[in-house]
């Protein structure tokens, strides 16, 4: 059975394989001559004639440290010398560790701590798995705009995102809008697209403090204006209105790239975009979308209310 080492760099979690040491592999490294031995041999497999020479040493020296070391060490390659068989030795392991803890835990890939999940999505967690199902637009015709969703797929970069935070539920976890009835769906929600190209994100666009509005051109109408700029999106948490105790998440834009948008600012910029939240029932952030380095891409944004 493998065990592994876990270490945190910057955020990002990096493993290894690892060697599990009683108390007589523990003393095979007490020594700073054995760890020099374990720094030549990591690079290749080395005799003892030849690390000898490396750390000018005699045989003999080398010899005694190496024969404490052998519950770390194998074989890698024997040849005849003079007679007698001379071994090359490389280290079992390139990480070793000592446990005294009889309290191990399961680990779940991905998961973060609770107080590193922004209080905002704490619905879409239940005891540490996502509890919630995703709603993407058709990309066929569908709804009276005989609209094609085309923003979808943006729904993966938040999946990631939330997946972070969570192991994945025993259940299929997204639907497109034409198969899911409002009002059976007992279930919380993320709606990922505007109301032209999701159908559920229409219907629910009636319970939103801040909606979408249809006129010669689609606008957000907010509290404190009225935006029309394609760029523009849309974050919002509001309960289930048929079911009180789920709640609907608001991920849309007024084009596609108004979407997209409003994914990055939940996924890479949400201290920005989230930092009115203080847990109200009804919640909005519209943002805007910005290209910064000019490779015609969204790639930040800002808070616009």
């Amino acid at each position: 059975m493998a065990t592994f080492i876990l270490k945190d760099e910057e955020g990002i979690k990096k493993y290894d394989t690892c060697m599990m040491l009683g108390e007589e592999g523990f003393a095979a490294l007490n020594g700073g001559i054995k760890i020099k031995i374990l720094e030549l041999l990591k690079r290749k497999p080395m005799f003892i004639s030849e690390i000898s020479e490396k750390l000018h040493l005699n045989e003999q020296n080398i010899y005694y440290h190496m024969k404490e070391m052998m519950p770390l060490l194998e074989v890698a390659e024997e040849k005849k010398v003079r007679g007698t068989i001379a071994k090359k030795y490389r280290p079992k392991a390139l990480n070793f560790c000592i446990s005294l803890s009889d309290n191990f835990k399961d680990f779940k890939h991905g998961t973060r701590k609770d107080n590193e999940t922004p209080p905002f999505l704490f619905p879409l967690f239940k005891a540490g798995t996502f509890d919630a199902r995703f709603v993407v637009g058709n990309p066929d015709p569908h709804g009276q705009h005989k609209a094609r969703a085309r923003d979808g797929h943006y729904a993966i970069d938040l999946a990631l995102y939330l997946g972070s935070f969570s192991v994945l539920s025993k259940n299929f976890s997204v639907s497109l809008d034409v198969d899911v009835k409002l009002k059976e769906c007992n279930e919380n929600l993320i709606i990922v697209g505007g109301p032209v190209t999701n159908l559920i994100m229409e219907e629910i666009n009636t319970y939103l403090p801040i909606k979408f509005v249809e006129g010669k051109h689609w606008l957000i109408k907010g509290a404190k204006d009225s935006y029309s700029d394609d760029n523009i999106g849309l974050i919002a948490r509001i309960p289930h209105p048929h079911f009180k105790s789920k709640w609907i998440f608001v991920i849309a834009g007024i084009r596609y790239s108004g979407t997209k948008a409003a994914v990055i600012g939940l996924t890479r910029m949400n201290k920005l975009t989230l930092s009115r939240f203080t847990n109200q029932n009804e919640f909005c952030a519209v943002i805007q979308g910005f290209d910064l380095d000019g490779d015609g891409k969204i790639d930040s944004v800002e808070l616009l209310e």
